[in-house]
């Protein structure tokens, strides 16, 4: 079974990883068996220093060594986004290759990526664990049909941890959890191996959308990353209180 995290995505700087790490220590992470996802944001144009919205959104790429902190509590995720899916063997390395030693795990945010190129990443790195965002575009790819994206995921079963079900894909919408309930239960029937994560307008306000879900997985992950701002906008910085407002009562769930 894969260890089960609770993820927060958008860290622009160290101390924000050091102070959410031990306010989760603090909130009883370790009794709830339970990991701190440090997710940080990249994309084909940040690596590459091309103009993009995302610019002052996301760290810059010569600092992300520095947030991914040694912590036994830290799940370290990139989270690399390419929705055209352009030179990914060449790019994904150039992106890890900033992240130093620290990194967990790296997050492709992505439609559906080569099966090849993720196998030989992972044979080139195996430590570090790779999660498979199931976006809003990936399941219309399926026409959101939870048997033909099962036999999409096969091709990547052996070489990925975790499939995030997140149609939301950080723009704070809410997540339609007795769709996603149908997709999760063909995956965990089908691909046992595979740790679930759902994402989609969770916050510390929201956390009762995930009430469909628990009793029938008790052991799923979880990403936040819109509703941790007033403004439900991923382009404003984090609000930290309201970060830990979602840690403290997610834990509680759980």
């Amino acid at each position: 079974m894969k260890t089960p995290y609770i993820g927060i995505t958008d860290f622009m700087k160290p101390e924000e990883a050091e102070r959410m790490l031990k306010f989760f220590g603090e909130c009883g992470a370790v009794e709830a068996g339970r990991r701190l996802m440090v997710g940080v944001m990249m994309s084909y144009k940040t690596l590459h220093g091309l103009p993009t919205k995302w610019t002052a959104a996301f760290p810059a790429k010569e600092t992300i060594k520095d947030i991914f902190i040694s912590h036994p509590l830290a799940f370290n995720t990139l989270h690399y986004a390419d929705y055209d899916s352009i030179d990914i063997a060449e790019n994904i390395e150039r992106a890890v290759s900033f992240c130093g030693p620290n990194i967990h795990a790296l997050q492709l945010d992505m439609v559906w990526p080569s099966p090849r190129v993720i196998r030989e990443f992972r044979e080139r790195h195996p430590w570090i664990q790779i999660v498979l965002q199931g976006n809003s575009k990936a399941m219309d790819t399926v026409v959101n049909d939870p048997l033909r994206f099962v036999n999409y995921l096969w091709a990547y079963h052996d070489n990925i941890d975790y499939v995030l079900l997140d149609k939301s894909m950080g723009k704070g919408l809410g997540m339609d959890a007795l769709a996603l309930r149908e997709f999760a239960r063909v995956i965990a029937k089908s691909i046992p191996t595979i740790g679930i994560a759902f994402a989609g307008g969770l916050g510390p306000d929201t956390l009762d959308l995930l009430d469909p879900l628990i009793a029938e997985f008790p052991n799923l992950s979880i990403d936040a990353q819109g509703k941790l701002r007033p403004s439900g906008n991923a382009l404003d910085p984090i609000d930290w209180r309201m970060a830990e407002l979602y840690l403290q009562r997610a834990l509680a769930k759980f």
